[in-house]
């Protein structure tokens, strides 16, 4: 399961319905120091093989490729100071890479 809090939820539904998408797609694609980073877009169909994630009014669509790799992650988005960014808590992640672009599983 994928979740998100309210403040991203929030911002997510503001993006969806500014770019006419359905939904958010969250995915994982290879790339990076430490192997794997989070991805972020705007989906427009659902695929045959997404999974469907609605929480706070929100869809959101994973692949299952991506699902076994991102599955309990919580989305959130966070304001620091000047800087506003999502936040990915992922208790499959072994490890994350010093600048925190990617992060490792446990084959």
């Amino acid at each position: 399961m994928i979740t998100l809090t309210k403040t991203a939820a929030e911002r997510i539904h503001s993006q969806i319905e500014k770019n006419n998408a359905l939904a958010l797609r969250f995915a994982a694609k290879e790339s990076g120091c430490s192997g794997y980073s989070y991805v972020l877009d705007f989906a427009e169909t659902q695929a045959a093989d997404d999974l469907v994630f609605v929480q706070h009014g929100v869809k959101v669509f994973v692949d299952e490729k991506s699902h076994k790799i991102l599955d309990g992650t919580q989305i959130d988005y966070v304001t620091e100071g000047l800087n506003q960014s999502f936040r990915f808590s992922n208790p499959r992640a072994t490890d994350e890479c010093g600048c925190g672009e990617s992060f490792a599983v446990q084959p």
